[in-house]
């Protein structure tokens, strides 16, 4: 990320965040489901069933709690995503967690998977603190992953020509994704302890691997963020030079992915 100004940086997030209705159903389609053994964690560490899913996009983790015998409610901004959550059998409500009313509500557990970047901090951890009983959770958890260094460093060059303007870079390493995102949950943690009203942070780790062929990455591209800040034909440009690489590569690869989480217990 290059040195935007905070109100760059916002309007930048917004326009971002806002670019996932469009392709909720590829973005379902793509987007992997979260580790057995988060998912088992998340159920075992909280003192009961009843859970708000965050920011819950197409309900992948709320569909994976709900399958875990929880009582799952997804909070959603985006109406597309609320509405393809709600065909797949997902309770949504349609706001942004941070204004969104809880009615009186208490919950056991708090989770955001792959979402809590695009909340507000300060006020997204006096909205848990809200909703959660004593003794409740909230666990963030986001997906970090890298494909193979040629393929990577195609993706980066490949974009990098066609937008060489654009706010924003692709491709890295997974030990500097790991770095990156590690740093994100210490700070994640250090806002709800800040707040006065959580416990000791914990974080947990798993690492998997997943493999793409040429088209399952290129559908898996079309879903990232920063293809919502280029044109159609930069777009094309981008996908034939990504997918020729992997073509030249074999057709196909096996990217490792590592999900990481912070939880905190509510005092």
């Amino acid at each position: 990320m290059p040195n935007l100004d905070d109100e760059a940086y916002k309007k930048l997030g917004e326009q971002l965040a806002g670019s996932f209705g469009a392709e909720a159903a590829r973005y379902d389609r793509t987007r992997p489901p979260y580790p057995a053994e988060l998912v088992e964690r998340i159920v075992s560490t909280s003192p009961g069933p009843r859970v708000v899913d965050v920011g819950c996009g197409t309900g992948k983790l709320s569909r994976q709690l709900r399958a875990a015998g929880c009582e799952v409610l997804g909070v959603e901004h985006d109406d597309l995503m609320a509405g393809f959550a709600r065909e797949t059998g997902v309770t949504v409500e349609v706001s942004k967690f941070e204004t969104w009313d809880p009615a009186g509500r208490e919950f056991d557990a708090v989770v955001a998977g792959q979402s809590w970047h695009w909340v507000d901090a300060e006020a997204g951890a006096r909205q848990v603190a809200r909703v959660l009983r004593p003794g409740g959770i909230f666990v963030a958890l986001w997906h970090v992953f890298a494909a193979p260094d040629p393929i990577s460093q195609a993706v980066a060059d490949v974009y990098e020509k066609v937008a060489p303007e654009a706010p924003l870079r692709v491709a890295h390493t997974l030990e500097k994704a790991v770095a990156s995102y590690s740093a994100g949950c210490k700070r994640t943690a250090e806002g709800f302890i800040a707040t006065g009203k959580f416990g000791d942070p914990t974080e947990w780790s798993v690492q998997w691997d997943r493999t793409y062929t040429t088209a399952e990455y290129l559908d898996l591209i079309l879903t990232m963020s920063p293809m919502a800040l280029l044109t159609e034909e930069q777009l094309t440009k981008l996908l034939d030079g990504v997918g020729a690489a992997i073509d030249a590569y074999g057709g196909n690869f096996t990217s490792t992915y590592e999900t990481l989480a912070v939880a905190v217990t509510r005092n």
